[in-house]
């Protein structure tokens, strides 16, 4: 038999799960406090010996907050909506929006917002160039040193990505995110973007002392996740949505059939549509983030919650409410999947109905959906093996989650 642990490095707790790559079935698995205050190896492998180790590794994470990302295009309901999108997509938590040409000021503000990669975009291929051209000058002569993914115009990009490397600014340059007005581009972006937070980010944070994690981590937490996610899409050729409810922050997924009309259409969305989507929320959880819930609460005008069943609760059907907002075909998904220490713990029924149920929030919820639990987080495990197996990736999602 031939063995892969695939492991998910978190802020809080590292989780384990080894996989019987011949009959894609989970064998075991395990969690450990996350060592980040010394070392996170130290977790890393108590975790994996506590499942009897394997031929081999797939680790992603999201310790150390994960990936913050800085978003600047040309216009703020086109461009820059479409790079925040982007950016979402590839499990970034995306903590600066900016658009238009950048002054002084916009530069302060981003600084500020501490991002470890900055996405710039701008204008369709042939259309604006001089936002662009004029924010990679303005970062070129700030001498900016945060790694920053190009993927504007494709006219001008090589002028651009000239100006910021002559001046040292890392820089990697790939296809436009929104070519053409409400078509949307996302996957060169979001290889780039995961290809800077594996070379640049996850060693940058400091949390191990050696360089072997850094060369462990294939992918940011959320985009193991996201990939499992549109793999179980392919797989069962329907909807679905995920919702995992975290200490901190509360992510939700949603992989859908695309709408020919929400395309081509009049209601066709300028900055495109991404039918394999995330958003995470920072202010939602039931630890950390339990008065941003209760905040938030009180703001949607819910009960404001008490327990941690009633927290996780509340921040899923908040964290769905705003997921929603612009996306169509939710309605029609067939599987709702949650996710967490509560919903795993016996809370899992009581947070899904809530969210099933929640038809005061503005959004039309799922008419004809199972909802269950990913109990063993085998959608981050089967996203960590989908580049190299995905048969055994498709294999293990239909044998868990049927």
């Amino acid at each position: 038999m031939t063995t892969a642990v695939c492991v998910d490095v978190g802020s809080t707790y590292t989780k384990a799960a080894k996989i019987d790559l011949d009959g894609a079935e989970l064998i075991c698995r395990a969690e450990v406090p996350t060592t980040a205050s010394s070392d996170v190896l130290e977790g890393l492998d108590a975790a994996v010996a506590a499942v009897g180790g394997g031929d081999r590794l797939h680790v992603c994470s999201s310790a150390g907050g994960g990936l913050r990302l800085a978003v600047v295009g040309y216009e703020q309901l086109v461009t820059a909506e479409a790079g925040h999108r982007v950016g979402l997509s590839a499990g970034a938590q995306v903590v600066h929006v900016a658009a238009g040409p950048m002054t002084g000021p916009d530069l302060t503000r981003l600084r500020a917002a501490r991002p470890d990669v900055l996405l710039l975009v701008g204008g369709t291929d042939g259309g604006d160039a001089e936002t662009l051209l004029h924010n990679a000058r303005r970062l070129a002569a700030a001498r900016i040193r945060l790694p920053v993914v190009l993927a504007g115009n494709v006219e001008v990009r090589d002028e651009a990505l000239a100006v910021m490397t002559g001046r040292g600014v890392p820089v990697t340059a790939t296809a436009n995110v929104l070519p053409r007005i409400g078509v949307l581009d996302p996957l060169p972006a979001r290889a780039a973007i995961r290809d800077v937070f594996l070379r640049h980010v996850i060693g940058g944070k400091r949390l191990s002392r050696g360089r072997r994690f850094a060369r462990l981590v294939q992918a940011a937490t959320p985009d193991a996740v996201l990939a499992g996610v549109e793999l179980l899409a392919d797989l069962t050729g329907y909807g679905i949505l995920v919702v995992d409810v975290g200490g901190a922050t509360t992510d939700v997924y949603s992989a859908l059939v695309p709408d020919a009309e929400a395309e081509t259409g009049p209601r066709r969305d300028v900055a495109g549509t991404l039918w394999r989507a995330r958003t995470v929320e920072g202010d939602l959880g039931v630890a950390v983030g339990a008065d941003g819930t209760r905040a938030a609460a009180i703001a949607e005008k819910l009960p404001v919650p008490g327990s941690d069943r009633e927290l996780a609760a509340t921040a899923a059907v908040i964290a769905l409410r705003r997921h929603a907002r612009g996306r169509p075909g939710l309605r029609d998904v067939r599987l709702v999947l949650g996710s967490g220490g509560v919903l795993r713990h016996g809370g899992g029924d009581a947070v899904l109905q809530a969210v099933l149920a929640d038809v005061g929030g503005g959004w039309a919820p799922p008419e004809q959906a199972r909802a269950l639990v990913d109990e063993q987080y085998i959608v981050a495990a089967a996203g960590l093996l989908a580049a190299d197996r995905p048969d055994v990736a498709a294999r293990l999602l239909g044998n868990s989650i049927r």
